[in-house]
Parts: C-alpha cells; structure tokens; sequence
C-alpha cells in the first residue's frame, strides 16, 4: 500500500478548514470523499488525525473500507479512537467482516481493545456467523477484563444466540446483574429462531416477572413463539394487553406477527380481523394472510386475496408466490397454481426456487397427476432435483399408491440423502402399505444399525391454560382411565353413526382386530378424548400434532365432530384441519 496517499507537508488541515467543512458536508457518499481527497492532495495539505478518523470512518460507512483500508497507512501513530470508529461503522456497514480486519490491525499495533470496540466486532461475528472467531474474541473479553461490563455481556448474549449456541448465550445471560431489553429479545429470539419456542416463552415470564418492559419486539418475538407452540391464549393475553390497551401500537410487524400467529393457532378469522385493522400492510402481513387461508383450506379467499394484494398492495415476493402455490395444492386448484407459478416468472421476474417446485410437484402429486409431476421436473427444474422434491413425489406414490414408482424414486432420494432417516420412515411405510413386510424389516435393521429412531409422534392440547402432551397409548395422565373409558364409549357412539377403522397404515403382520386397537389410541385421540370430557358443550378442541395425521384419525375426528355438535381443529405437521358438522376444511384433499 502506499504511504503518502495524503502530502506530508507542513501546512496541516484544522478542524475549522474548508476541506473539514466540506467533509462533514459530504456525509458517507464516496464522490463528494473522493473529490476532497483529491482537493488535499493538490493543495498540499496533511490532514490532522481528526479529520483523517472522520474521513476514514465516513469512507467505511458508505460502503468502501477497501478504499478506508488503502489510506489507513497514511495516519501517523493511529489511536484507539481511529481504530474504535473504523471497527464500529464496519459492523454497522453492509459488509461487516471488515471491522474483523480493523480488530486485527488494531491488536497489531499493541492498541488494547475497549469495550467498544468488543461489542462491534462481536457484532460482526453475530451477522456474519464467525462462530469460531466470536469465541476467540471472547477470550479476548476475558483477558482483557470486560467480562463484567454490561455493554460486552449484551453483545457476547447476541453472539452466541444468533449463532445457536443457546447453553453459552444462557449462562453468559444468567451472570448479568443488569439486563438491557437487547439482551432480553436476544436470548428470547435466539430460542424461537432455533424452534424452542417454550424456552422462549419461559424467558418471556421471567422478564415479566422481573419487572422489565417488553418493547414492540420482544412482543413480535413472542407472538411468533406462540405460532410455533399453538399457544393461542398467551398470544391473545399479549394483544389484548399490550396492544389492544394501546401501550403499544399495532404496527406493520407486530400486526403481521398477530396475523401469523391467529392464523397458525387456527383461528383464521381472527386473522383476517388483525389484517383489517392494519392501517400499513406491508408483503410479509399479506404474505401472512394468504398463507393462513392456505394452510386452513380456504384456497379461494387465498386466490381472492392475492388478486386484491395485486391491485391494491405491495408487489408480491417470491414467499407470496410460495404461499398462493401451496393453497392451490392443498385445494387440487391445479390451473389456479399453473398460472400462479407462469405469472411469477412472466410478470415478475422471479426465478422458481426448491420452494416452488416442491409446490408444483405437491399440486400435481395429491391430484393423482403423477405423470404430469414428473413431466414437470423433467421440463422446468433444471440440473438434478434436490432431495425436497423426490419426497414431495414420493409422498405421492403413497398417496395414490403407485408402489412400482415410489421404488424408482426412492432410489434417487436415498442417493442423494442415504444419511435422512426421514427417508427411510417414509419408504418403510409405502411398503407397509403394499404389504412387502420382508422389505420393512429390512429398513428397520438398516435404521437399527445405524442407531435411528421412527421420530415419536405427539399432541398437545391446553385446558385451561395447561398444555397437556400425549403420546400414542399413552399412561401417565393421572386421568388415563377415565380418557381410556371416555374413548372407548366415543368409540363405540361414532361406529352406531357408521365409522369403521381405517388400518391399512398399521403394519400389516398383525390381525384385524389388532390393527384396530393400535390405531384407537393414536396421541390425537386421547387428547381429543380428554380435550371433550374436560370442557364444556360449546369449546372448540384445539390440538397440535408433531406429525401427520394418520388417515383414520382424519376420519374418526370428523365423525366425533358429528355426534358431539364440536369444532375440532388439528394443527398437523402440514396444514390445519377444521372438523365441524361430521366434515373437514380440507375436504378430504390432504
């Protein structure tokens, strides 16, 4: 690099020059820097260490610390202070990685780093994912002596939270005497972005209880926990209380988290009573919208939204595309997502990604259009299909149970996963299903061998503000006979109404009668059986399953809604199923 990119006269540049009126005029814009570069190399002057840290920093701030990085060798005996400016309008730049290079540099002239300087470049580390050097940096903390310092510990919370390390972001978080609200939305969203959304919440209560006001995002960040558990009371107290009573306004995230979150936790009409009330409805609260009308089965209020959202809103981006697709799939509106998935590349420009196949791929599969479907991945997906595809065909096959292709493609989706045991549960029951049992045995040592397990399949269902979790043949309520009695008898009043057990999922090597049993006490039944027993004539029962609803709880569900006069709403691994009146949201297309 050079050396004297700046004169080294001895006329140097005050703060009150011109070309340092000039600089702060300029702001971060690259052409006006460049010129009162220029400006100084002509005229002769050596800017003075202040006006060099702000230019320098101005530099880095408006998206060129490349050009920073080539005039830092110009500063004579840089301070602590040019060094902390650098590192701090790099992490908050586009390109954060350069505030590492400026730490390294820094340490290189012996300058010890401040707490400043620790929580920008631990910044750095969080949005970029430098796992390794975060860590490295955190011994630096520890040496250093800034281990206690409250603005450090905020930092080293975000860190390891937006990097997953959830135990070291936790205990980092435990050992503060002072939280910020940051470190309290940082711990609360780093256990909702990885899915534990009941750690979440339980952080939640503690801030309450702790007495720390939550801000609008702590409340977005909780709303969407409670999207992901179900949890529709805790989501309902946060909006009756902290918004409806107007402590905070109802803006276009939270608004769009409340959409989200009613949506998920199947009550879709209030949902659309959030989205109304939006006064600023931006993609992602339309996105929101459409994808609850999707996933609950009302596929044209979904399409009738997206053509109002195409007069009237923001322009669509490709996860609306997504959501309108997988509404039309799960309706069997095949030319409504034919032309969905023409429109997003003829009128918007998008380039179909994994997401979008799979939805075509699902729209024709559940159709029985199983040729089509391979057709299409022959004729618009380019280069080999990811693995998310063959399953999406694969769970075709065993709909419509075309045995002989589900062998075909299974081979390609083990070849590109051999490692998925997901994969192998699947094809184990496609075999079940075409009663090759010599075959399932063989999958099941092969997963044996490798030490996998059939992920367990669960429901959870709240009573009054308790979630209860059941498992299949499940015995540790304290209430098991009274469910298992209660079960039986609804049994027995669903068969009078003409249910008949579908076992054709149960492993086959077992008899009629035994079939018949294990598929009674699926997890969904005994929640649903204690969900009906524990509540009143006019509850809706809402239950949250892990997995897929299995086809004869699909059909024993809508005959118990039948005889009870009950709503009941499953939120399965796939969608939402709406029993009412001996009848499903999903009319049976799922």
């Amino acid at each position: 690099m050079d050396s004297d990119i700046f004169p080294q006269s001895l006329s140097p540049t005050r703060p009150h020059s011109p070309e340092y009126s000039s600089l702060l005029r300029a702001g971060p814009r690259i052409r006006p820097l460049t010129q009162i570069h220029a400006r100084l190399v002509v005229s002769g002057n050596h800017p003075g260490r202040s006006l060099l840290t702000k230019f320098l920093t101005l530099a880095v701030s408006s998206g060129h610390p490349l050009y920073a990085r080539r005039l830092l060798p110009s500063v004579p005996n840089p301070d602590a202070f040019l060094f902390v400016s650098l590192i701090r309008a790099s992490s908050r730049s586009p390109l954060p990685f350069h505030s590492i290079h400026f730490y390294r540099l820094m340490l290189s002239f012996s300058i010890p780093p401040s707490n400043f300087s620790f929580t920008s470049v631990l910044k750095s580390c969080a949005d970029i994912s430098a796992s390794q050097l975060g860590r490295i940096i955190h011994t630096h903390v520890i040496t250093s002596g800034f281990d206690a310092d409250r603005f450090v510990q905020s930092a080293l919370v975000v860190f390891y939270s937006k990097n997953g390390s959830l135990d070291v972001a936790r205990k980092v978080f435990d050992r503060m005497p002072d939280r910020s609200v940051v470190s309290w939305n940082s711990m609360i969203s780093g256990y909702e972005q990885n899915g534990l959304a009941g750690s979440a919440i339980t952080v939640f209560n503690l801030m309450t209880k702790e007495e720390m006001e939550p801000d609008s995002a702590t409340l977005a960040i909780v709303v969407s926990a409670c999207s992901q558990l179900g949890d529709m009371d805790l989501g309902k107290w946060v909006h009756e209380n902290y918004i409806k009573g107007k402590i905070f306004p109802l803006g276009v995230v939270l608004g769009s988290s409340l959409v989200n979150m009613y949506a998920r936790c199947g009550h879709v009409r209030r949902a659309r009573e959030v989205f109304d009330g939006l006064e600023d409805r931006n993609v992602v609260a339309w996105t929101a919208m459409i994808a609850g009308y999707g996933m609950h089965g009302f596929a044209e209020e979904a399409m009738e939204l997206f053509q109002r959202m195409q007069i009237y809103g923001p322009s669509p981006n490709d996860i609306t595309f997504v959501a309108v697709l997988s509404a039309c799939a799960h309706a069997g509106m095949i030319d409504g997502g034919r032309e969905a998935f023409e429109s997003m590349k003829r009128d918007y420009g998008f380039v179909p990604r994994t997401e979008h196949h799979v939805c075509m791929v699902d729209l024709y599969g559940r159709a029985g259009l199983l040729q089509e479907a391979i057709q299409f991945i022959a004729d618009q997906i380019p280069g080999e299909p990811g693995a998310a595809v063959w399953t999406a065909l694969l769970g075709a096959c065993k709909m419509h149970k075309d045995f002989d292709r589900a062998a075909e493609f299974s081979c390609k989706l083990l070849a590109l996963e051999p490692e998925n045991p997901s994969h192998y549960v699947l094809l184990s029951n496609i075999y079940a299903l075409a009663g090759k049992m010599d075959q399932v045995e063989k999958i099941r040592d092969a997963m044996i061998s490798r030490g996998w397990r059939k992920q367990a399949g669960y429901s959870l269902i709240e009573i009054d503000h308790v979630s209860f979790l059941f498992r299949m043949g499940d015995t540790s309520h304290p209430q098991t006979a009274e469910i298992y009695r209660y079960l039986e008898e609804l049994v027995c009043r669903i068969r009078e109404a003409g249910y008949e057990p579908e076992t054709d999922s149960v492993l086959h090597e077992l008899e009629e009668e035994e079939r018949e049993v294990a598929v009674r006490f699926h997890s969904e039944k005994l929640a649903l059986a204690f969900g009906l027993m524990s509540t009143g004539g006019g509850t809706s029962i809402r239950i949250v399953k892990n997995l897929r609803m299995c086809g004869d709880c699909h059909l024993a569900f809508k005959f118990v809604s039948g005889v009870t006069g009950r709503e009941l709403i499953v939120r399965d691994k796939l969608r939402f199923h709406r029993f009412e009146g001996g009848v499903c949201s999903c009319q049976d297309y799922w």
